[in-house]
């Protein structure tokens, strides 16, 4: 039978080298938990006052200060917040993770938004203890007839609780740094730490060192902007020689005046404010500003979210100069202002982790030291919900601004793609906004692509390279089919042609311009596996490669007389090129080109090629690859001389040597040679030359 034995118990002695070793990863966290405790202080005491159970002194200015005494080895935080009464400094510290931020919440839980109370754990006070031998607190609590308290410990079991003199409203806590962790009242590294954790928090945070003081002359005319003088004094000025006139030396006033503390945050960050608040200078100097990324970015989505969860922030999509440039980005975590971290995985979705941006989210379920997120469904829905703005965003500019929307494409493509390969709703809202340049170089979205584009009649004929006009059809692969199909049939295939090396496919590129057919561009590795992610999207699409087949578009028009004695010439030269190259399952083919200019050309079906890099991608054995007789189709134009010499001359002394070049030719249109292939083909070329200076 189970029984209940009442509260587990913890020992301080134990759990105090608990909190300084291991509370927090890093142990310049303390700033954040102090000054964040501050901010939560002076929120509650100012909806006290909304409320009307407190009346704000006149002239009240909220803030939090930070005095540094590198000299004492202490650091000092001070706010003008709500303090503490006894009972509460024995509630909220003396009693390790009682959170007085939750305490408020509750108890003005139907007057105030808890969104705006940093605290949630009621540790973080004890972060202290990690750089400090000894922590003091000196409080005033707003209340009426409240005493100061007066609260010390050095980091032990064992405190002091007495009545203190702090004479104003608030607290003040004064850490006694231990000699390992001296740095943190340097003034340098105050300021780096506080501006990293708290560069945006709600409540105004000034940096100053104890007793600091300059110097400045006052002349008879001037005001002193300023009353916390230290000292005044005269002194004497020498003025150089000028212009012919003698030194002169005069007696001045001078002051020495308590240097003024250093504003180190932004209180209304741009995140805060409405998108329509917010003007263009105003993101970019912010981006550059947060992220030290003197280029300007491409562009930005501003978050605003209220409903389901609480979500603020900007998200930037940075330019990359290089393929190979630090495409991962920095997304920075605050919650209610208050920086947490700036390597949020979790939240992000994968393919947009090139982004850099700030997300403030105080419904994100956070570990009790604010470093790290749980992974659970709420986060889910979060990078969710981010996906879906940037494709709301970039469908919306492809809409709207599309010769913009252009200008941003190429650098941020490989993502977007890349985005539809891992997330399907993302892929669906893209579909329509993905961009294909062209061989023109103009950028088409994939129903543009499948456009009907049919040629004036004016233009039904094409030149080759020598300027004689050739034949030219343009390839629907459904215009017939529309023509002639019944309402049960299924609509046919649209085959949008692609080139992935330009200069490589530059003879097919040519060929396809020339019969006024269109391709479009896909270099990046990606694309590959992106366009049978299309396909399978869109059942009626096919990608092909340019170099795949050829079209009848190409082929000039033969009688069937003539291409029986094609087919018949095929047979024979196929004999001869298999003897030549000694490839017996070397598939070889005889079209009549439109264009004369072209002698060979390899080709090798879409779904071999395919087949072949999904292997190569995975490791396994390397299928026969171009340049291989297996899978691939040689195709040798009729029309070309030197076609037309070898089917002349079978068994001509220079036959095998045009064999050879002809192959190889047709193979450097797809791939790059072998070394061993490139050195053969090099003496061969040499040898041909030779040929010709025999002849003359």
């Amino acid at each position: 039978m189970a029984q209940t034995h009442g509260s587990l118990s913890i020992n301080s002695d134990n759990i105090f080298p608990i909190i300084k070793k291991w509370l927090y990863s890093d142990h310049d966290i303390f700033y954040r938990e102090l000054i964040s405790n501050g901010c939560d202080a002076i929120t509650k005491l100012k909806k006290l006052e909304m409320m009307g159970e407190y009346e704000l002194p006149e002239g009240y200015k909220d803030q939090i200060k930070v005095v540094l005494d590198p000299k004492a080895k202490t650091i000092q935080i001070i706010d003008n917040g709500l303090g503490m009464t006894e009972d509460e400094v024995d509630e909220y510290i003396n009693q390790i993770a009682f959170s007085g931020a939750t305490d408020f919440i509750e108890k003005y839980k139907d007057k105030t938004n808890e969104d705006q109370i940093i605290g949630h754990f009621g540790l973080g006070f004890y972060s202290a203890f990690m750089v400090s031998d000894k922590v003091t607190i000196d409080t005033l609590s707003y209340k009426k007839d409240a005493k100061p308290v007066h609260w010390e410990c050095d980091g032990g079991s064992e405190f002091d609780m007495e009545d203190g003199d702090w004479d104003q409203v608030g607290t003040k806590i004064t850490l006694y740094l231990n000699e390992d962790c001296l740095e943190f009242c340097n003034e340098y590294k105050a300021k780096e730490v506080i501006k990293k954790y708290c560069s945006f928090m709600p409540t105004e945070i000034y940096v100053s060192k104890a007793e600091e003081t300059e110097v400045q002359i006052i002349k008879p005319e001037e005001k002193l902007d300023t009353d916390e003088v230290v000292e005044e004094f005269e002194d004497e000025v020498k003025t150089p020689a000028k212009d012919g006139e003698p030194e002169k030396t005069e007696k001045v006033k001078k002051l020495r005046i308590k240097k003024r503390p250093e504003l180190m945050n932004d209180t209304h960050p741009l995140w805060t404010k409405h998108p329509n608040e917010c003007t263009r200078e105003e993101y970019i100097d912010f981006y550059r500003k947060v992220f030290k990324d003197y280029k300007e970015p491409l562009f930005w989505i501003h978050l605003n979210m209220d409903y389901p969860f609480n979500l603020k922030g900007i998200l930037y999509f940075p330019k990359i100069n290089m393929e190979y440039e630090s495409i991962e980005g920095t997304i920075k975590l605050y919650n209610n202002q208050v920086f947490i971290a700036d390597n949020i995985k979790e939240v992000i979705p994968e393919f947009l982790m090139l982004l850099k941006g700030v997300i403030d989210c105080p419904d994100l379920p956070l570990n009790v030291s604010r470093s790290a997120l749980q992974n659970d469904g709420f986060v889910k829905k979060i990078s969710e919900y981010i996906a879906k703005k940037v494709a709301d965003k970039l469908s919306g500019m492809c809409k709207t601004d599309k010769e913009e929307y252009e200008k941003y494409w190429d650098d941020i493509s490989p993502f977007i793609k890349f985005g539809c390969l891992k997330d399907d709703k993302f892929c669906e809202k893209m579909n329509d906004y993905i961009l294909f340049k062209n061989l023109d170089g103009n950028y088409e979205t994939l129903p543009e692509c499948l456009e009907t584009k049919p040629i004036d009649s004016e233009e039904e004929k094409a030149t080759d390279e020598n300027g004689n006009q050739v034949e030219a059809e343009v390839v629907d692969a459904d215009a017939d089919a529309d023509a002639e199909k019944t309402e049960d049939e299924e609509p046919k295939e649209k085959i949008i042609y692609y080139v992935t090396d330009e200069q490589q496919q530059s003879q097919y590129i040519n060929m396809f311009k020339q019969a006024k057919m269109d391709a479009v561009i896909l270099t990046h590795s990606i694309d590959q596996p992106f366009v049978s992610q299309l396909e399978s999207k869109n059942p009626n699409v096919k990608f092909k490669r340019i170099d795949a087949d050829l079209t009848d578009s190409f082929k000039a028009k033969t009688s069937k007389k003539a291409q029986k004695e094609l087919d018949e010439a095929a047979e024979e030269i196929e004999k001869a090129m298999k003897k030549a190259l000694k490839r017996e399952n070397l598939t070889v083919k005889l079209d009549k080109l439109k264009n004369k200019k072209v002698a060979s050309m390899l080709t090798i079906s879409e779904e071999t090629r395919r087949m072949q890099d999904m292997m190569k991608m995975y490791g396994g054995g390397m299928m026969p690859g171009f340049g291989s007789e297996d899978g691939a189709t040689l195709v040798l134009n009729a029309n070309h001389p030197l076609v037309q010499y070898i089917m002349e001359h079978k068994d001509g002394e220079n036959v095998m040597l045009m064999c050879e070049q002809l192959y190889d030719l047709a193979v450097l249109q797809n791939a790059p040679l072998s070394p061993e292939a490139m050195t053969k083909f090099i003496a061969r070329s040499n040898d041909i030359m030779l040929l010709l200076t025999k002849e003359q």
